[in-house]
This record gives C-alpha cells, structure tokens and sequence, in this order.
C-alpha cells in the first residue's frame, strides 16, 4: 500500500485536519492532526485510527504501523519544539 493511499483512507474516514504518513509499503508511520481528539483517552485516540485501517492490516497490506495524535493545539507546540 502506498503512503497517499492510507492519508486518503484517514482523510476520508476522519474529522481531520491534517494526515502525515511516511513508510516503506509495508511498515508504516502515521500522525493525525484532528479536534476529534481533544476529549479522548490515549487509548480510544489510537483505536479511531486503527479503525479505517483495519481492513488493510487483516489482509497484510500494511503490517506495522506506528501512530502519533495530536490535536491542532498539540500539534502546533510539537512542531514549535521541533523546529518543523
């Protein structure tokens, strides 16, 4: 699977703003940058992504994937701490 494929499948599925996703076909990293996650534990945050991806992952199009969530608010003071 290609990384503009699973940012469309998040895109598509999710309140959104904002959808990064970098990996080499089969291994993935993804951050998600929504308002959605403003009120939801750790837990339920990774949950939601993991949703729409759940198809791909049961028919080993993706095999690993590493998520990161923020909200716009978090978002902007990690990319200020960042340097991005």
């Amino acid at each position: 699977m290609k990384n503009n494929e699973i940012k469309d499948v998040l895109m598509q599925s999710l309140t959104l703003d904002e959808a990064h996703v970098t990996g080499d076909g089969t291994h993935f990293q993804i951050i998600v940058v929504g308002e959605i996650f403003a009120t939801m534990s750790r837990l339920k945050k990774q949950q939601t992504v993991y949703a729409p991806l759940m198809k791909y992952i049961t028919n080993n199009y993706i095999h690993a994937v590493s998520i990161k969530v923020y909200t716009p608010q978090t978002w902007k003071q990690e990319r200020k701490l960042n340097g991005l």
